[in-house]
């Protein structure tokens, strides 16, 4: 199954892309001359692991690489497959694709939480931009996908369970989307899981330039930028929710610099729009036909956008 994702495609890369939720005020300050590509990285990747669980405060045994967000995802969904054979995985809707593409090519089977052995969990939500409570399992592996903590505009203020894995993707956050990267938090009791994902991992899942930018992101420089660029984001989310109120657009509330919007046949304009530059994500694969996802842009987006959709409103 081919999976629908935002940002470039067919016609390129859009003149002003409002479909993938990186954050705009990127890209984050790493200097690419540290990362060399003529090396392979230390195998074990002994600096990073160390740097990231000093980042978070755990011990660097809980550190689980990962070559993206979206390859966890599939490794997990293995380990649990392989553990427990036609197991039920619980999938929040909407949410991200990747977790349902993964759960089915692996023969786990949809069920309510109480029932699942695998549960999918984000904080905060993509499409929503909104974070709930979550109510762990017994027995069940919980996964909280944190891709968005580092974009909460509110502040992160939900701290996963303890008995929860927590994913880190931070290359949206960073504004370096085409780096691929990723690391999870193990629970403190999850030794065997933790043992199987590492056997299941590939060789070197990360290349130097992903080490490079996860080196970056638990650096007191980058995290800095970070919390520079959320109250940037929160002037241009204000502007731009005003300017979407005054197109005739239905924005729903969210605590990301993305968010959810209606307007009469905005699916149908879709087309007209990416003719003129614009580029929006079209939410009916997350369930929410006549619904798009809209991220969070800078002014001279935002106008040319408004200008797009008074021409194609003709």
């Amino acid at each position: 199954m081919r999976m629908i994702h935002g940002g470039p495609d067919a016609h390129g890369v859009p003149r002003h892309d409002f479909s993938t939720n990186a954050n705009a005020c990127g890209p984050a300050p790493v200097d690419w001359r540290d990362a060399d590509p003529t090396r392979y990285p230390d195998p074990s990747y002994t600096a990073l692991r160390r740097g990231l669980a000093a980042f978070h405060g755990v011990d660097e045994r809980r550190i689980v690489l990962a070559a993206s967000a979206s390859e966890f995802i599939a490794r997990i969904s293995t380990a649990v497959a392989l553990r427990w054979p036609n197991a039920g995985v619980h999938l929040p809707r909407p949410s991200y694709g990747d977790y349902e593409a993964a759960a089915l090519a692996r023969g786990l089977r949809e069920v309510v939480a109480g029932e699942a052995r695998l549960v999918w969990h984000a904080s905060p939500s993509s499409p929503f931009g909104r974070s709930m409570p979550l109510d762990p399992t017994l027995g069940a592996v919980h996964v909280v996908d944190r891709a968005y903590a580092p974009l909460n505009l509110q502040g992160d203020h939900t701290a996963p369970p303890d008995a929860a894995w927590q994913l880190w993707s931070p290359n949206k956050a960073l504004g370096l989307t085409g780096i691929r990267g990723a690391y999870a938090i193990a629970p403190h009791d999850d030794d065997d899981i933790a043992a199987q994902l590492d056997a299941l991992a590939p060789s070197w899942p990360l290349g130097a330039h992903a080490v490079l930018m996860l080196q970056a992101w638990a650096s007191p420089a980058v995290q800095a930028w970070l919390q520079a660029s959320l109250a940037t984001l929160r002037r241009w989310k204000t502007r731009q929710l005003a300017l979407c109120a005054s197109l005739g657009w239905q924005c729903e509330p969210s605590d990301t610099p993305f968010y959810i919007a209606r307007a009469p046949a905005i699916a149908d304009r879709l087309p007209a729009l990416r003719a003129h530059g614009i580029k929006l994500r079209d939410a009916t694969s997350f369930g929410l036909p006549g619904a798009v996802r809209v991220s969070v842009q800078p002014p001279d987006a935002q106008d040319a956008l408004a200008r797009a959709w008074t021409e194609a409103s003709r």
